[in-house]
């Protein structure tokens, strides 16, 4: 019988019940499909009574952070207003933790308390995409990703929501094999799970229409041109700026080219298609202006590290 791994969920106020669900549910139905008890969880907030997410409901917790348990995993669990969270308790928890060998991970904006205690200089990190700007310009020495979760470091970190699902389905294939996780996002009725190399996919609004109306334009012409990729030099005079500031727009909010936006774009819909669709690989390609379907499927091994065919029977 395998080893009871024990979690710890460290609730900070205003945290992400989305988040939050993400991460104990698969917990609980790898448990449930395995007949045995893989998991146990313990449920943490700083004052150790409860904990009032984003929407305002409370959370009854099992204790504070005087009392975190020995875990295999502890997790820093935030949401909206993180950095007035921040407090020298709270960070001090972090850093005792830490030296007292706790594997530390953080889920939704939890990477910026992280960052706050100084543990991801030089390190990977993925925080939900509405607070890339403001944490590139506060901590400059991590090196943020646009990838959905991280698991390459000393700390792993997933950027909200259902990247939470994700990074949990990953460690469950990682602690106890492939088909275990397959049949909890089965069970989560969850066929797109993506693995680290992913990126966070937001709406024109959220991620640039509300700052920048050109970058908006320009992502929406890219998105209806997808089975016809046009060159950035035309997306720039059809929208009425030099290809030159295109350039610099998406490098300022998108971190990319326009060049390596467009593809990461064409290939995400290629593996929706793949995952939801009946669509033979060939059809994916040229569905998403992909015209040699050879071409497409060395593209698409080196972004996702599986080929097309592949893809389908595999999960991440």
């Amino acid at each position: 019988m395998p080893k009871t791994q024990h979690f710890t969920f460290l609730l900070i106020e205003e945290f992400s019940h989305l988040a939050f669900s993400c991460a104990v549910e698969p917990l609980r139905i790898a448990n449930l499909v395995a007949g045995e008890e893989l998991y146990s969880w313990s449920i943490l907030s700083e004052d150790g009574e409860n904990a009032t997410c984003s929407n305002g409901t409370k959370t009854v917790v099992d204790g504070g952070i005087a009392s975190i348990p020995k875990c295999d995993r502890l997790f820093v669990l935030s949401g909206i207003n993180m950095q007035a969270h921040a407090s020298r308790p709270l960070l001090a928890t972090l850093r005792r933790q830490r030296a007292l060998g706790t594997q530390i991970g953080a889920l939704c904006s939890g990477a910026w308390l992280l960052a706050e205690a100084g543990f991801l200089d030089g390190s990977e990190a993925a925080i939900h995409w509405e607070y890339h700007d403001s944490f590139m310009e506060a901590f400059p020495e991590v090196n943020l990703v646009r990838s959905v979760f991280t698991v390459e470091g000393k700390f792993i970190t997933a950027s909200g929501g259902t990247a939470t699902a994700d990074l949990m389905l990953h460690l469950i294939e990682q602690d106890h094999g492939h088909d275990l996780s397959v049949s909890v996002s089965d069970q989560m009725v969850y066929n797109a799970v993506r693995n680290s190399t992913a990126e966070q996919r937001v709406s024109i609004q959220s991620r640039s229409g509300m700052r920048n109306a050109h970058l908006a334009n320009a992502i929406q012409i890219m998105e209806k041109s997808i089975e016809s990729p046009v060159s950035p030099s035309e997306i720039a005079e059809e929208i009425g700026i030099s290809t030159r500031q295109l350039e610099r727009l998406f490098g300022k909010y998108l971190n990319a080219s326009p060049k390596k936006y467009y593809m990461e774009m064409r290939l995400d819909r290629a593996r929706k298609l793949l995952l939801q669709t009946e669509a033979s690989v060939t059809e994916v390609a040229l569905a998403c202006g992909f015209k040699n379907p050879g071409h497409f499927s060395r593209v698409y091994r080196t972004n996702f590290g599986v080929t097309p065919h592949l893809q389908r029977n595999k999960i991440g």
